[in-house]
């Protein structure tokens, strides 16, 4: 017994104190992995138990901070936007093999750093869930929300802590614009009823989020295939991240928009009943009857 636990002390300490990225070791939330795990464990103990959190509170409206947050959220996204891009682009980072620069020069933190935000700017999304607790919005609540929230959290702090950079920007810059035009869609739904008029794009959210997982996951399997100096198991994780992902966003959609579909044609289908409970077939029937009998 005291080998094995030499043995898992001594793999954490070479996982946790020698092989992390220099340069964020001592950045918010990086060093050590218990922070985001302690995080996520709280996180899923109030997500399933939330019902019950809430049961003596009132559902509130929240509709000022819910503005307030989404606008915020679209700011800070179309700021990480810049950077990924910016940083990848004067860098003149590749798109088939791109290690990550260890070095401390301007571009490499530039680029570190606007990692972190992104994986920061994870922790502050958790506060969607606590907006839909204290709404008693709990549908809002699924599998999906919390297992996108969680995992996000857990991949980002690796990635923050062992490769800040170099084929990583791709993941967060693509999700990055992927946000800007989900919160602005939110923020605008979240002013008032007399803006549903101008958000007939909100089914094409999910889509262009579909979409992002395809892009990342042809992106991994394309990386797999060259010889390059980024961490392959990486790679091999994101591939199979982003088909978990397509395929519950997927589902997501299918019972979202193909369900509401048929439940639209068939109201369309419906027949149209009088003041008295009788449909308009049943009322011309009847009375085509008592005219045969005149």
């Amino acid at each position: 017994m005291t080998e094995i636990w030499h043995t898992i002390r001594s793999t954490y300490h070479t996982a946790v104190e020698e092989r992390g990225d220099p340069r964020t070791a001592d950045w918010l939330l990086v060093h050590s992995p218990w922070g985001p795990i302690l995080t996520v464990v709280v996180y899923n103990v109030i997500c399933w138990n939330a019902r019950e959190i809430t049961r003596a509170l009132h559902p509130l409206k929240l509709r000022s901070i819910i503005v307030l947050y989404n606008f915020f959220m679209v700011l800070a996204s179309l700021y990480m936007t810049y950077e990924f891009f910016f940083s990848a682009y004067y860098a003149r980072y590749s798109l088939t093999c791109q290690p990550v620069d260890y070095d401390s020069n301007p571009l490499a933190l530039r680029m570190a750093r606007v990692c972190w935000c992104y994986y920061f700017s994870k922790y502050v999304e958790l506060l969607e869930t606590l907006f839909f607790a204290l709404r008693k919005k709990f549908n809002q609540i699924s599998v999906l929300h919390v297992y996108h929230h969680s995992s996000m959290i857990l991949l980002w702090w690796s990635g923050v802590k062992y490769v800040a950079g170099g084929q990583t920007f791709l993941f967060g810059l693509i999700n990055s614009i992927v946000h800007a035009i989900m919160y602005t869609y939110y923020g605008l739904s979240a002013v008032g009823p007399h803006m549903q008029k101008y958000l007939w794009w909100k089914k094409y959210i999910t889509i262009i989020q579909l979409s992002q997982f395809f892009i990342l996951g042809v992106f991994s399997v394309n990386n797999l295939r060259v010889q390059c100096d980024f961490p392959t198991w990486l790679n091999k994780f994101l591939f199979l991240y982003a088909v978990t992902l397509a395929v519950l966003f997927l589902n997501f959609y299918f019972k979202t928009y193909s369900r509401r579909r048929h439940i639209t044609e068939a109201k369309d289908k419906r027949p149209v009943v009088n003041g008295n409970g009788i449909s308009a077939s049943e009322q011309y029937s009847k009375s085509s009857n008592h005219r045969k009998l005149l």
